[in-house]
């Protein structure tokens, strides 16, 4: 007779808590999904967890300073234009001489 399903459940999560085995969860935007769905094609990959896995291992094998580089946030560069300085430059000017009049 098979087991039924509550039994196949209870010893997959039996069988998953000896193991040390742990549920990742994450949630992206469509941009992240389009990058991870990318890596898969490109290395013959099918399933999510093991593309996940295989990077995590890999980041980890180039240890503390290898890693760093693919780590970090890239960073916004702000670069204002001409014409908003120039707004401000104006918004300064007149706040100064407002304050410099009540005074």
């Amino acid at each position: 007779m098979a087991a039924a399903q509550k039994e196949r459940s209870a010893k997959t999560a039996a069988r998953r808590k000896t193991r040390g085995e742990e549920e990742l969860r994450l949630h992206t935007m469509a941009g992240t999904r389009q990058a991870l769905a990318d890596l898969m094609a490109w290395n013959c990959i099918d399933e999510q967890g093991e593309a996940m896995t295989l990077m995590i291992h890999h980041l980890h094998s180039l240890g503390p300073a290898g890693s760093a580089k693919f780590l970090m946030p890239p960073r916004h560069e702000y670069a204002i234009s001409e014409n908003v300085s120039r707004k401000l430059q104006l918004t300064y000017d007149r706040e100064a001489l407002r304050i410099s009049h009540d005074d």
